[in-house]
C-alpha cells in the first residue's frame, strides 16, 4: 500500500508506464501540399496510414506530416508513409505553438541581404501584419501582431470591419506588438484592415480554433479545415527533416 504522500507520484507514474505501453498507437500522417499528375489522389488534408505506402508518378510531389515531422515525397515510386528512423519533433512543436505574454518582444534588428531567406515568424500564433491571409487564433488566447523587418519603428493603422482604426506600434528591434483583445476582440468570422502611412497593406481574415491542437498532425488538420494554410505552410517549413 503507497501511503497518503506517495499516491500523486503513483498515479502519475502510471499515467507515463501507460504511454509507454503503447508503442504502436501513432497519429496518422497528413498531406500538407500536394503537386503533379496524383495531386487529386493526395489531396492537401488527406490522412494516410502510417503504416501505408503511397504510389506516385513522375513529376509528383507529396509533403506528408508527422509525429517524425515533415517530408518531400517525389514521384516516380512506391513510398512508405512512415519516415524511417528519426524520433518526434514534440519539442520543436512545443515551442512553436507555445502560448507566449502579449508583452512587446524584443529582437536584433533583421537586415536581409539580396540573396538571403527572410526569416519566418518564430510562433505559429503570430499575425503577420505584413501579408494578407486568414490566421487561425486560439480562442481565450492573447493576440500577438508580428512584423518581419524590426530595423525601424512603425505604426499600422488596423482597422477591424465594422470598428475603429487601431494604432498598433513597433519601437525599434521589436518584432511583435500586443492587440488589445479587451477593446477590440476577434471573433470568428471578423477580418482586419492594415495599412501603412494612409495605404492598404492587408487584409487579415480571422478564424478562432475552440482550443489548441494537441500534436502536429491534429495541428496540420485543424488549420486546413479553416483554411489557414499560410500557417500550414509555416507548421511544414518548421518540422521539415534534415
Amino acid at each position: 500500500m503507497f501511503s497518503a504522500e506517495f499516491a500523486p507520484r503513483a498515479r502519475k507514474l502510471a499515467v507515463v508506464l501507460a504511454g509507454m505501453a503503447l508503442p504502436g498507437v501513432a497519429q496518422a500522417a497528413i498531406v500538407v501540399a500536394s503537386s503533379g499528375p496524383s495531386a487529386a489522389a493526395y489531396p492537401v488534408g488527406r490522412k494516410l496510414d502510417d503504416a501505408g505506402t503511397i504510389t506516385l508518378r513522375a513529376g509528383d510531389a507529396v509533403t506528408v506530416l508527422d509525429a517524425k515531422g515533415t517530408r518531400v515525397l517525389r514521384g516516380a515510386g512506391t513510398f512508405a508513409v512512415a519516415a524511417p528512423g528519426g524520433t518526434a519533433k514534440a519539442s520543436t512543436f512545443a515551442v512553436l505553438t507555445m502560448q507566449r505574454s502579449a508583452q512587446r518582444v524584443r529582437t536584433g534588428a533583421v537586415r536581409a541581404g539580396k540573396d538571403a531567406t527572410p526569416p519566418a515568424s518564430p510562433n505559429l500564433w503570430f499575425v503577420d501584419v505584413t501579408k494578407s491571409a486568414k490566421r487561425c487564433l486560439v480562442a481565450g488566447q492573447p493576440v500577438r501582431l508580428w512584423r518581419m523587418d524590426t530595423a525601424v519603428a512603425t505604426t499600422y493603422a488596423v482597422k477591424p470591419a465594422g470598428g475603429a482604426s487601431v494604432a498598433v506600434s513597433f519601437p525599434a528591434g521589436a518584432m511583435v506588438a500586443p492587440w488589445d483583445s479587451a477593446k477590440a476582440p476577434l471573433a470568428d468570422g471578423s477580418s482586419l484592415s492594415v495599412s501603412l502611412g494612409g495605404k492598404p497593406v492587408a487584409t487579415i481574415d480571422i478564424a478562432v480554433l475552440p482550443s489548441q491542437p494537441a500534436n502536429a498532425e491534429a495541428m496540420a488538420a485543424a488549420l486546413i479545415e479553416r483554411g489557414c494554410m499560410a500557417q500550414v505552410d509555416l507548421l511544414s517549413s518548421t518540422l521539415a527533416q534534415p
